[in-house]
């Protein structure tokens, strides 16, 4: 009776508290940045390093061409264009996002045809509306139906609230994002098109015999960033997602709310200065280390222990050691048979404030179909408890 009892209660407080955990702020005291959402993580182990507000809805602005992006590189991996394709400039493109438009723009003439490859470099060079337009008229048929392409893909990557109406961010109320789901999006980016990653390394771009430098700000400041895009509203302000690799580690950030272009690159200067010399990696569970044990219901044993495909390992400041507590989080009771390699939850590493990582948990064993009196009894045990 008392196995049941402890694994009822595992299952649904589910509450490891690490052995080695000390008590601390989930940062160092003293650090902050002037930006109304953050949102930064360590990309490789996941781990969160700073948020505030980051499930806040706010405008896209240019941060949308991020999205616009990775939808056209989708379509190139799926085979369905090719960098030689080649789209004509329409009159909308033109007067939206061209020359006209005054906004940010490759200044591609009125029914030329650039090949996909220089529109894409007018978007991740020149953050290009003409640009965007271009290519979402030419993948979808109109602007419109490639903004919804550019939704789906996000639902299909598990953001649930950035949504999109154009291809550019430009002002409408139906563009809106996250800083936690941008951060998303670029690890997204990352993974599975890094072969396309050189293009918003690119330190210039020409078109129509007009020659523009890369627009993102923090390539000239040498502080490891590899991409991705800045944006601004009159609303949300100014705004920043970015990719950077210095010193082994891999961050990704995403901040918005700022009062000029100034503070946003003073600001992000400033985090990942912070970031890259205020944490150390640190390893909680060794790779096949048990982290904990599941109940198993009708089997011929009560339970099994669950692992991490890899070590987990986490950021940690390194002057203070905050205090964790990793949770084991799973469905009870799991049903008999069990085979190896079973996904069956979630452990969730949390310091007081937030969680900082989560990671699937695997069964480490193989669990039988138990006796008819012993199915029987754990019968009359989970019923026993689901009543109460």
């Amino acid at each position: 009776m008392h196995r049941h009892l402890f694994a009822f209660l595992v299952a649904f407080l589910s509450l490891l508290t690490l052995a080695h955990a000390q008590s601390a702020s989930p940062q160092p005291t003293g650090f902050d940045v002037k930006a109304k959402q953050v949102y930064m993580i360590e990309a490789e182990t996941g781990t969160v390093l700073f948020a505030r507000a980051e499930d806040e809805v706010v405008p896209a602005a240019s941060l949308a061409k991020l999205m616009t992006v990775a939808t056209v590189f989708k379509a190139l991996k799926d085979g369905k264009i090719t960098l030689d394709t080649s789209y004509p400039v329409s009159e909308h493109a033109w007067r939206t996002g061209g020359a006209p438009s005054r906004t940010a723009t490759m200044f591609a003439a009125l029914k030329s045809s650039p090949r996909v490859e220089d529109l894409i470099r007018g978007v991740t060079v020149q953050y290009a509306n003409d640009a965007c337009i271009v290519l979402a008229e030419g993948i979808a048929g109109s602007e419109t139906a490639f903004a919804a392409r550019m939704t789906e893909e996000a639902r299909a990557l598990g953001l649930e609230k950035s949504t999109f109406v154009n291809a550019t961010g430009l002002p409408d109320p139906g563009n809106v994002v996250t800083m936690r789901e941008m951060v998303e999006l670029a690890r997204h980016v990352e993974t599975a098109y890094p072969d396309r990653m050189g293009y918003y390394l690119e330190p210039e771009f020409e078109w129509n015999r007009i020659r523009q430098r890369n627009r993102n700000p923090l390539l000239a400041l040498n502080l490891g960033v590899v991409g991705f895009v800045t944006g601004f509203s009159e609303e949300g302000g100014y705004s920043i997602v970015a990719a950077v690799e210095r010193d082994g580690k891999h961050l990704l950030l995403a901040m918005g709310g700022m009062e000029s272009d100034k503070v946003r690159i003073e600001e992000t200067r400033r985090i990942i200065e912070w970031a890259l010399s205020s944490f150390e990696r640190r390893t909680l569970f060794k790779e096949g280390e048990t982290i904990a044990d599941a109940s198993v219901y009708g089997g011929d044993a009560s339970r099994v222990p669950l692992v991490a495909g890899d070590k987990v390992d986490v950021f940690l400041p390194k002057d203070n050691a905050p205090r964790l507590t990793a949770r084991v989080v799973y469905t009870w009771p799991v049903r008999a048979p069990v085979k190896p390699d079973q996904t069956i939850g979630m452990l969730r590493i949390s310091n007081d404030r937030q969680v900082l990582r989560e990671v699937p948990v695997k069964t480490a064993g193989t669990v039988g179909v138990g006796t008819l009196r012993s199915r029987a009894l754990d019968a009359l045990i989970e019923l026993f408890f689901f009543w109460i």
